[in-house]
Formats: structure tokens, C-alpha cells, sequence
């Protein structure tokens, strides 16, 4: 095996073998070469020093991908790993030693974004991976939450369009975003895990995407003023694969003040039925299985019903001074 990280030139290698792994897992993580070169074009990963590929005759056998993120909430500064290794080269230790490289390149890259701020190092694992999460176990890592993606045909009957006073829905517009990128920052302030998009990461993670659905993404107003949001994405792989169209709620929330008046229903039916008149065949979403806001039962009365479900892990690495070794400890 060639060790060394990825460039901008691996995005049909690394296509490949996502599709192997999707092949052998089922997870529904479908990403073509343009959602590839998305990923190694991101502003917050360094290819050179937060991804690490094993290569075999030109074909990428394993890899991890460690992005800083855009925030630290709460004094620690949560990292996810991302990456896994083709079903023909696994059981030959490539996935741990992904893992222990991220362990200890973690706490440099985070010492760069936020000095002196604790790392939490996290990766998830589809239920149907149990690999993974031995894996993860073995390594040190603790499940500290349970996440699950809902879906819903949309040739079911959708739930009906609600009016509430004092509230309308407009559909996404560049003159709105601001007041969506405060709603969505607010509205997750108490959500475990989450991190409020500055300007340039809301951009690279949600508006500036290939994914991005503008004409499928609405906002609730209240006397001008933006108090709920539901983003929408499309991925056409994953849609090509699941041989339908299918529009991928990214993200949906309410200003804690309004929460509890219909508005997050409101906008799911209005968005259902728009998606069903733009030519989609179902809807889906993830959602945090504990989230304190009930959000798992609005979206069951809305039809969805749970598909799938994934354990995140999670360890704790301390800081030290630049160069120091780390030290790592299961999350507590």
C-alpha cells in the first residue's frame, strides 16, 4: 500500500469506492464524482493534512477525511471522521489504522482553528455496519447518540396545507438567506452536537451546494421576519439508486418563541406538496432520535416513518502544546 493524502485529482477513485462500499453496506451514503469533488474542494478541509488515503496499483483501498468544523460550541471542538475501506481489503487493519492516524492528527488541526479548545473526534455507524462499530469500540470511541433518517412517499396522502395567523411561507430567495442562516443557528442552539454555520460554511454546506434545491426551500415570515426555515437538497445518485426522485429535507427548524404554533408543520406540508409538483416521488430527512424539541413525532403525524438508523462515537482528545502527544479518552 501507498499511504498519503488525497488531491483534487482522486475524485473518480474515491467516486469508485464509495460505490463499493455502498455496494457491500446498503447505507445509502450514494455520492457520485461531483458530490466527491465537492468534498475535496471544501474550504474547511486541508487535503494535505486532514486526509489520508491507502492505495493499491492506482485504486483506493481505504481513507479517511477529518474537516475542521466552522465553530466551537460549549469549549470543545467537535471533529467527525469520515472515510471506510473497500470490502476487498478489509480485515487487514486499514480501517484501524485510518482511525488511530485520525486520533492523532485531530488535536493539530484543531489546535489551528481554535487554540487551547479541547477535541471531541466522532464517527458514525449505520446499524447495519456492525464492523464499524466494533471498530470504533476497539478504538476507544463511546455511542453517545442514536440518529435515524425518516422517509415518505409522496404518493400517499399528504398532510393538509395550514394557514396561521400571521404567518406566511415564501419559497428560499438570496434576499431571505440571512435571516434563514439566524433562524437555523437559533433554532439548533440546544440540539446536541450542532455548530452555527458562519456566511462561508452555511454557503459550502448548504446554499452553495451542487444539492442545493432553492425552488424547494421554503421559509415561514412573521411581519418580515424569518422565524422558521426548511432546506432542501437533491441527490441524484442516491436517487438514481433508489429509482426515484427523491427531495432530501437537510434541515427544518422554529425560533424557540414560536415553537410549539404549527409553524415547523406548516412549512413540512407546504414543502411535501410542492415537492409532489415538482416531480418527486418521496421525501426524506435525518433527525437526532433524542432531539428535545419532539421533532421525531412532527414528523410522524407529517407521514414519514424511520428507515434507517446510525450510532454516533465519540472520544475525547486534550490538547496539548503544539507537538505534544495527545491524549485520548472515551467520552463520558
Amino acid at each position: 500500500m501507498d499511504w498519503g493524502p488525497l488531491t483534487h485529482d482522486d475524485a473518480q477513485p474515491l467516486a469508485d469506492l464509495w460505490a463499493a462500499m455502498e455496494a457491500e453496506d446498503r447505507t445509502g451514503e450514494v455520492l457520485g464524482v461531483g458530490d466527491v469533488a465537492e468534498q475535496l474542494s471544501h474550504h474547511l478541509i486541508d487535503l494535505a493534512a486532514g486526509t489520508l488515503a491507502a492505495r493499491d496499483d492506482g485504486r483506493i483501498a481505504a481513507v479517511g477525511y477529518l474537516p475542521v468544523r466552522q465553530s466551537a460550541e460549549d469549549g470543545v471542538h467537535v471533529m467527525s471522521l469520515w472515510g471506510g475501506v473497500h470490502p476487498a481489503y478489509r480485515r487487514h487493519g486499514l480501517g484501524r489504522r485510518i482511525v488511530d492516524w485520525a486520533v492523532r492528527t485531530a488535536p493539530g488541526l484543531g489546535h489551528r482553528a481554535f487554540p487551547g479548545v479541547p477535541v471531541e473526534l466522532q464517527l458514525s455507524a449505520h446499524h447495519g455496519n456492525p464492523g464499524l462499530a466494533a471498530l470504533a469500540v476497539g478504538a476507544g470511541f463511546a455511542p453517545v447518540r442514536t440518529f435515524a433518517d425518516m422517509r415518505r412517499s409522496l404518493s400517499d396522502a399528504l398532510p393538509p396545507l395550514r394557514t396561521l395567523p400571521g404567518v406566511s411561507i415564501a419559497t428560499w430567495s438570496p434576499e431571505l438567506d440571512d435571516g434563514a442562516r439566524h433562524v437555523r443557528n437559533e433554532s439548533f442552539r440546544d440540539h446536541w452536537g450542532s455548530a452555527s454555520h458562519t456566511p462561508e460554511s452555511w454557503a459550502g454546506a448548504i446554499t452553495g451546494t451542487r444539492n442545493f434545491r432553492p425552488e424547494s426551500s421554503f421559509v415561514a415570515l412573521a411581519e418580515g421576519r424569518v422565524v422558521g426555515l426548511l432546506m432542501t437538497h437533491f441527490f441524484d445518485e442516491r436517487s438514481a439508486q433508489r429509482g426515484e426522485r427523491e427531495a432530501w429535507i437537510q434541515i427544518i427548524g422554529t425560533l424557540k418563541e414560536w415553537r410549539g404554533k404549527g409553524v415547523a408543520g406548516a412549512l413540512i406540508a407546504h414543502a411535501l406538496a410542492a415537492f409532489a409538483r415538482q416531480g418527486y416521488g418521496s421525501a426524506g430527512l435525518g433527525v437526532d432520535t433524542e432531539n428535545p424539541t419532539g421533532a421525531v413525532s412532527v414528523y410522524g403525524r407529517a407521514g414519514f416513518r424511520i428507515t434507517d438508523r446510525r450510532t454516533t462515537y465519540a472520544l475525547t482528545v486534550v490538547e496539548g502544546e503544539p507537538g505534544d502527544e495527545a491524549r485520548a479518552g472515551v467520552h463520558e
